[in-house]
Parts: structure tokens; sequence; C-alpha cells
């Protein structure tokens, strides 16, 4: 669909290379928002966490954002919800 899917979270990067680990690998690159602390998740407006009373972390969310750098769709998650694929494939495809 012509798009990039990257995760980006506070946690460091020894944190990211042991979740990918223990996953297998993943498909795409993962991205430590750890420094400056949250400064990207301060910007899209999901840290501090909005929906759930856990410490330091940001909130689970999803943005998509256009070819001219504009966040096109966004939803922010429980933490224990999983995004609706479905859901944001079907985003992508409204966009022109």
């Amino acid at each position: 669909m012509n798009a990039q899917v990257v995760g980006v979270n506070t946690d460091s990067v020894p944190s990211h290379i042991a979740f990918q680990k223990s996953l297998g690998g993943l498909s795409y690159p993962l991205a430590s928002d750890r420094w400056p602390y949250a400064e990207t998740a301060q910007a899209y407006g999901i840290f501090p966490a909005s929906k759930h009373p856990v410490p330091f972390i940001n909130d689970r969310a999803v943005f998509i954002v256009d070819r001219n750098g504009k966040v096109a769709w966004a939803k922010v998650y429980e933490l224990k919800q999983q995004p609706d694929i479905a859901e944001i494939l079907d985003a992508l495809k409204k966009l022109p």
C-alpha cells in the first residue's frame, strides 16, 4: 500500500533488541523515543499516557502520516487492546 510501518515507544534500544529477539524478529523497524525522553510521544499528544495508569510509558496509538507530513488518521487504544489491522488498512486506502 506504499506505506512504511515504524514502531516507536519510550523503551531503550536494548529493550527493543530483546523484544525483537523474543518474537523471532520483526518485519519493520522500531525507534526509541528514549532521549530526549518521550519528545516524539509528547509531540503527538500521547505522553504522558491518558488511557492507563502505568507511569513512564506512552499511550498505544497508531498514526498515519501522509506524504506531506500531515497526520491523516490517528487512533489511541487501551494498553491491552491490539490495533485493528483492517481498520488501519481501510484508512490507508482512503489516502490520496
